[in-house]
């Protein structure tokens, strides 16, 4: 394990995969237990993807975890989807957390709601209605955080929680995942969490593993902060974290002498 600070980001650099989601489930466990005991319960935001399924097994797992003092929210979610669909990240995290572990409350955007707008006002009260402790995050390969791409990543969004048009690379990554049966039934639009509404919670963790992250690593981590790279907004949070394994880093090993 090595570590290095890039602006206000901290960047550790573990051996592999398996150890990343073991550190990780460690500083998550930590946050909603110092939480818990400041306040009497945690919230925490949950990221998708491949990134993050083996700490969140790790989290699971573990029965040092008080669940029932944890509240949690997510970061996005596609629009025009049924919660129950194996796409939706509403799926995602109700099979992977919330059936297994049943925390004091999950609360999910809606992604076949009737008034998507109505929608985004709602996440963002829940959101705003006391502070978040930990937002867990990944990083796209075009630098996305959430569905905030390079389109449409505003560091000073005036808004919480807003819709957004996904654009073709990420229409096709989704669809490269193999959720969906063709392109054409990836969903135009998705529901997002903003950056500012990122930034605002107390701490943020974001994963990264695999070579294919490699290029991505880089330019987020050299590369000049602004919306064409928006993971770049992580070097501007006291409290943000990036995880890396060996293959992750390969391109920015020597760049920043870990």
């Amino acid at each position: 394990m090595l570590t290095r600070a890039v602006d206000a980001l901290t960047v550790t650099l573990y051996s592999d995969a398996a150890a990343v989601a073991v550190a990780a489930a460690a500083r998550i466990k930590g946050v909603i237990l110092a939480a818990v005991a400041a306040r009497g319960e945690a919230r925490i935001i949950w990221a998708t993807g491949n990134s993050q399924r083996d700490c969140l097994a790790l989290l699971v797992a573990d029965r040092g975890i008080p669940w029932e003092r944890v509240v949690c929210f997510h970061l996005d979610e596609y629009l025009g989807i049924a919660p129950d669909h194996p796409a939706s990240f509403h799926h995602y995290l109700k099979t992977r957390i919330a059936d297994l572990v049943h925390p004091q409350a999950f609360h999910y955007l809606q992604g076949d709601c009737l008034e998507p707008v109505g929608e985004c006002d709602r996440y963002a009260q829940l959101l705003e209605s006391a502070p978040i402790d930990l937002c867990c995050l990944g990083v796209g390969n075009n630098g996305h955080l959430g569905f905030n791409e390079p389109t449409v990543a505003n560091f000073a969004d005036p808004y919480a929680v807003k819709l957004v048009r996904l654009d073709a690379e990420n229409r096709a990554q989704q669809y490269g995942q193999g959720h969906f049966s063709s392109l054409a039934a990836v969903p135009d639009y998705a529901f997002t969490l903003t950056l500012p509404a990122i930034f605002r919670c107390g701490e943020l963790l974001c994963l990264a593993q695999g070579e294919h992250k490699a290029a991505i690593v880089a330019k987020l981590l050299t590369g000049p902060m602004s919306a064409t790279c928006p993971a770049s907004f992580l070097r501007h949070h006291p409290q943000s974290h990036l995880y890396l394994d060996e293959a992750a880093a390969m391109e920015v090993k020597a760049l920043i002498q870990f």
